[in-house]
C-alpha cells in the first residue's frame, strides 16, 4: 500500500512539472492572470485561421503580452466592465517562427483552402503588397494585440462590420460603408485603446500596438505554451 501511494505521488509530481507552463521571459506576462475575465480565442493555436491549420510556435491557447502592454489592457477592461462588456483576445505576442510559417504559406499560391472565408476578393499573391502579411511583425516584439469587445450578457462579440483577420477593404479603419452600430462599436474599441496608450493599424480594426513598448527593436521567438 505504501509503495502504491509513493508511486502515485511521484506520478502526480511528474505530471505537474511536465504540464506546467514554461516561465515567460522577463518583461512578459500571461494576460489571463492579470485580467481573469478575458476571453481567449487564440486562432493561430487552432485551425480556424487564414492558414487553415495550427501555426508554428503556438502550442497552447495562452494570451501573452509584454507586461507593460498587459497592464495598459487592464485599464481598458476596467472601463468596459461596468457596462457588461469585456475583451476578447485573438492574438498578442507571436513567435517569429509563426511569421515564417505565414510567409511560406503566402508563397504557396496553390494553397487557397481558406480563401472564401478570409480573403475572397484579393489574390493570395497580393497579400504582401497590401500589407496584410509581412516578413516581420510588431507582434514579435510582444506589445501588439488583436482583439475585439464582447457582451458578457450574451457571450457574443460586438458587430464590427467584418470578422477578425478578414483581408479586405471592409476591415480598414477608414472604411465608412457600415451601419451606425458597426461604426459605433469600432469607435468604442479604438477610443478606449488609444486612451490607454495604444495606436491603431489602418488596415485592421482589431490590431493595436502599445506606444511605449519595452522591446521596440527585439523580435522574439519563444513558443506560446
Amino acid at each position: 500500500m505504501q509503495q502504491k501511494t509513493y508511486t502515485f505521488i511521484l506520478t502526480l509530481l511528474f505530471s505537474t512539472l511536465f504540464f506546467a507552463q514554461a516561465p515567460l521571459p522577463e518583461g512578459f506576462s500571461d494576460v489571463k492572470k492579470l485580467i481573469p475575465d478575458l476571453e481567449i480565442d487564440l486562432r493561430y493555436a487552432q485551425n480556424n485561421n487564414f492558414v487553415g491549420q495550427k501555426v508554428d510556435g503556438y502550442h497552447s491557447e495562452v494570451a501573452i503580452l509584454s507586461t507593460a502592454a498587459a497592464r495598459a489592457l487592464m485599464a481598458v477592461q476596467e472601463e468596459l466592465t461596468p457596462y457588461g462588456l469585456g475583451l476578447k483576445f485573438f492574438d498578442g505576442y507571436r513567435p517569429q517562427r509563426a511569421v515564417n510559417h505565414f510567409v511560406r504559406w503566402a508563397k504557396d499560391t496553390q494553397d487557397t483552402l481558406m480563401k472564401a472565408q478570409f480573403y475572397p476578393n484579393i489574390r493570395k499573391s497580393q497579400l504582401f503588397k497590401e500589407q496584410y502579411i509581412a516578413t516581420r511583425s510588431g507582434h514579435n516584439r510582444g506589445s501588439s494585440i488583436d482583439l475585439t469587445i464582447i457582451d458578457f450578457n450574451t457571450c457574443t462579440a460586438l458587430d464590427m462590420g467584418s470578422p477578425y483577420d478578414f483581408f479586405g477593404e471592409i476591415s480598414h479603419l477608414n472604411y465608412k460603408n457600415l451601419t451606425t452600430e458597426q461604426l459605433s462599436n469600432r469607435k468604442l474599441l479604438n477610443t478606449l485603446m488609444v486612451k490607454h496608450g495604444f495606436r491603431a493599424y489602418a488596415q485592421e480594426w482589431w490590431h493595436f500596438t502599445f506606444n511605449n513598448e519595452p522591446f521596440p527593436n527585439t523580435y522574439f521567438d519563444f513558443v506560446v505554451e
